[in-house]
């Protein structure tokens, strides 16, 4: 791209921020996160869920109703001050589902945007988010995705993981596809 090109492109990401200014919070939200949309589809990284953050409603993200992980009342808190201090460095991973915004990896994150009265004050009550990849988009493949978050993060309850290989044994996931999916 020509110097000119790149200046003129630039000015006009300038000339709609100034447009925006002025609109009320949900509205320039609204189009910042079409804006983000439009460019996340033209990115080299369009395949990454994290290239393309949007901000939704904490009031639209709910949890799934199989995550076995569970956070101690210290290491919330924790979270909270984390989330505080250092602001969101991970958006919540979440998959549209019957009309909500559901999430596949965390829930805890979402719980301090929606509970914490400085956090939620923060972010206007709004959650960053992510959404998985589309080949992601059945149960079994979010339960699978839930689970190695959960494990990749190193804590993991064991009895809450033999429901959830319980579970998608019951939904005929062969050994072999749970010990790959979930190693």
């Amino acid at each position: 791209m020509t110097q000119v090109l790149e200046t003129i492109l630039l000015n006009r990401i300038k000339d709609f921020v100034n447009d925006i200014k002025s609109l009320e919070l949900p509205e320039k939200i609204k189009l910042i996160n079409e804006a983000r949309e439009i460019i996340h589809s033209e990115s080299p990284f369009k395949n990454e869920p994290v290239d393309f953050v949007k901000w939704v409603l904490a009031e639209d993200v709910v949890a799934n109703d199989y995550n076995p992980n569970k956070v101690a009342p210290p290491e919330m808190e924790l979270l909270e001050v984390s989330i505080m201090n250092d602001g969101y460095t991970q958006p919540v991973v979440t998959f549209p589902n019957n009309g909500k915004i559901e999430v596949v990896d965390g829930f805890h994150r979402t719980r301090v945007s929606k509970e914490s009265k400085i956090v939620r004050e923060r972010v206007k009550g709004y959650t960053p988010t992510v959404i998985i990849r589309k080949e992601q988009s059945n149960k079994n493949d979010r339960i699978a995705s839930t689970i190695r978050h959960n494990r990749a993060r190193g804590k993991h309850q064991v009895d809450a993981m033999s429901e959830i290989v319980i579970e998608l044994k019951n939904r005929n996931w062969k050994n072999e596809r749970i010990a790959r999916e979930l190693k």
